[in-house]
């Protein structure tokens, strides 16, 4: 007898939560996934990057086209069905993204989940997780300035979820969040607030037991001040 060899991808059932309609979207079978190695803001990279749980993160309903991840709440907001029925649903062309994808694909299926998410009213660290997967995407993607567009965009949901202290369903903490918060402001060039929030984190060191996010925070730490000082002897330079 003749046994099925298993693929990376499988179908998984789901039941849209907006529209009650059934649908299946691609899932990848734990035992494919390798992980190669993780840029310090977490951006995983895989052996194989077109079996790559990235790709899949977003579940898009073809018939109504509502995006969501694990991460959503179960629950939607007085308006917020109505928002979305307005504002997606009534303008959705049928599609489906159930299949096997590309970067591409999954940028789109980011976007639609960014949309919802804001009009569902999602928690901040819900859509900060969205705009985050957005940045690395678009870093595999070599498209530096989309990089850098959504890396704000992610910033900015970061520092509100610290603020709301919420973390919901997601893997993140509040020293995760606090190093995230550090390491993107380092990105983006903004170094005095990336020093004050790995101090933030390597202060902790006693408290948690996220031992590797601290020493993180230490290294980046160290890394960021070795880049305002090359900053500033660069600036010096010039001046004279």
């Amino acid at each position: 007898m003749l046994t099925e060899e298993l693929t990376p991808l499988y179908d998984k059932k789901e039941t849209c939560p907006n529209c009650q309609t059934p649908f299946t979207t691609k899932k990848i079978r734990t035992r494919f996934i390798k992980l190669d190695h993780t840029d310090t803001d977490f951006c995983p990279y895989y052996k194989e990057e077109e079996i790559s749980p990235l790709l899949y993160f977003v579940k898009v309903c073809p018939t109504c086209g509502y995006s969501y991840t694990d991460q959503f709440a179960t629950y939607f907001l007085d308006g917020t069905k109505e928002a979305i029925l307005q504002s997606v649903s009534a303008k959705w062309v049928p599609h489906n993204f159930g299949e096997e994808r590309t970067v591409q694909q999954a940028v789109q299926t980011y976007k639609l989940a960014f949309f919802c998410a804001t009009l569902k009213k999602e928690k901040s660290i819900v859509i900060a997780n969205i705009l985050l997967r957005l940045t690395w995407l678009y870093r595999k993607l070599e498209k530096v300035n989309e990089e850098k567009r959504f890396m704000e965009m992610a910033l900015e949901h970061l520092n509100n979820a610290y603020l709301e202290a919420n973390y919901g369903n997601t893997d993140m903490t509040e020293i995760r969040v606090l190093y995230l918060i550090g390491e993107l402001n380092k990105r983006l060039g903004q170094y005095d607030q990336a020093i004050t929030h790995f101090a933030k984190v390597v202060d902790q060191q006693n408290s948690t037991l996220e031992k590797k996010v601290v020493d993180l925070a230490r290294e980046q730490w160290f890394a960021t001040r070795n880049a305002m000082k090359q900053e500033e002897k660069i600036e010096t330079e010039e001046e004279s």
